[in-house]
């Protein structure tokens, strides 16, 4: 049996958590590969993704109150390949109806295998510190994938971006299969006062749905700033050079939140991160959505992701201190997917509406509700207890 705290269970979790989370980092070259390579216009290819992203909540939700009766690693290592043979169709096919039945068995696929994953972490002996372990693998694998497949994709054409997604997801199963670790092994987390104990609870505690709706909430918001970050730049006239600077830093910043909420998180309160957080990311979308500085832009702009993954690292460690069964956290593609589709559909509206602008404003009121949502979180259960020691 596989320890969710051995070497060898973070290397599964790590790989299929990157293999899960690919559509988050594929995003620009899997719209820009369909509207250049295969003609659709903007809003067919919108389209398809969303309908992956449609596809991995609903499967998330779904599966999510039925976690514990699961086999992590046979429906990892199932879905994961289902998700392979799916791309592997998808690129041989140019025809946009048999795209979008593939894109939703794909992101059905892709939802159950990551939601697993995130399940799992939940109930390793120490969530928060596992979870920033493979969103800093994350990180990297995303640095590889953009500067690799934009260069394969020129040189092969559009199907090769499937070809990619397809080896990266039966990577991914090979890997589940070998070294996915049994959620079984790794109950080390120990409930806290008030939690609700592992023996098939009715439903989730009042703060587990508030910390919840906070992190969708700033999903929210990230995706809706993210998707119109190189648009804005290039409205306010600094250039296509220094937006794509912005990108690059961008890129970069982000392999620091991850590990720098794990050095943290004995030393910060959950409880007071969360409730911070949303403000400096209301203000960075502001300064970003307003400004005419490219310095305050650039800053803004490549650190506001950032703010978003160290905080999501706090409230995923206390909401597996919460909810000790893991139901809650294989709901994470769901929160994360979730925003990932509203926010672009709702920035692109209050542009053509209201103008950029309009997007700091809906920001604020966003990040609002989730300092809202993150207050009625406990004090008690908001700082990491420090594990027993392993006995001899």
């Amino acid at each position: 049996m596989i320890k969710t705290d051995s070497t060898r269970g973070h290397v599964g979790l790590m790989v299929a958590h990157c293999a899960g989370m690919l559509d988050t980092v594929a995003l620009p070259v899997w719209v820009g590969t369909l509207v250049a390579s295969y003609r659709f216009e903007p809003q067919q290819a919108g389209l398809l993704v969303a309908l992956f992203l449609a596809g991995v909540v609903a499967a998330s939700v779904l599966l999510a109150p039925r976690f514990n009766r699961l086999s992590g690693r046979t429906v990892a290592t199932t879905c994961f390949l289902a998700c392979a043979l799916g791309f592997g169709a998808a690129s041989m096919t140019t025809d946009f109806v048999m795209l979008a039945l593939v894109h939703v068995l794909c992101g059905a696929a892709n939802g159950a295998a990551l939601s697993v994953t995130h399940g799992t972490i939940a109930l390793s002996a120490r969530p928060h510190r596992l979870f920033a372990i493979v969103n800093t693998a994350l990180g990297v694998a995303a640095i590889f994938y953009l500067g690799i497949t934009p260069q394969i994709v020129a040189k092969a054409g559009g199907p090769a971006l499937f070809v990619v997604f397809g080896a990266v997801m039966a990577l991914a199963a090979l890997i589940s299969l070998l070294a996915f670790p049994s959620a079984d092994a790794a109950t080390a987390t120990a409930p806290v006062a008030g939690a609700q104990t592992a023996q098939a609870p009715p439903g989730f505690g009042r703060a587990v749905w508030f910390g919840i709706a906070g992190v969708a909430l700033m999903t929210v918001t990230q995706a809706m700033i993210f998707s119109f970050l190189e648009r804005v730049g290039n409205e306010r006239g600094f250039g296509a050079a220094a937006v794509a600077g912005v990108l690059i830093a961008l890129g970069f910043v982000n392999l620091l939140p991850a590990p720098l909420a794990a050095l943290l998180e004995r030393r910060l309160p959950a409880r007071s991160v969360l409730l911070c957080a949303p403000v400096v990311q209301a203000v960075l979308a502001m300064t970003v959505m307003n400004s005419t500085d490219y310095l305050a832009y650039g800053v803004a702009g490549s650190v506001i992701v950032a703010v978003v993954i160290f905080s999501h690292t706090f409230a995923f460690g206390l909401l597996a201190r919460l909810e000790p069964t893991g139901r809650a956290l294989s709901a994470t593609p769901a929160m994360l997917m979730t925003g990932a589709a509203i926010g672009p559909v709702l920035g692109g509206t209050l542009i053509k509406f209201f103008g950029y602008g309009s997007l700091g404003i809906a920001a604020i009121v966003l990040c609002s509700g989730a300092v809202l949502c993150y207050s009625r979180l406990p004090r008690q259960n908001a700082v990491a207890p420090t594990p027993a020691p392993t006995p001899a």
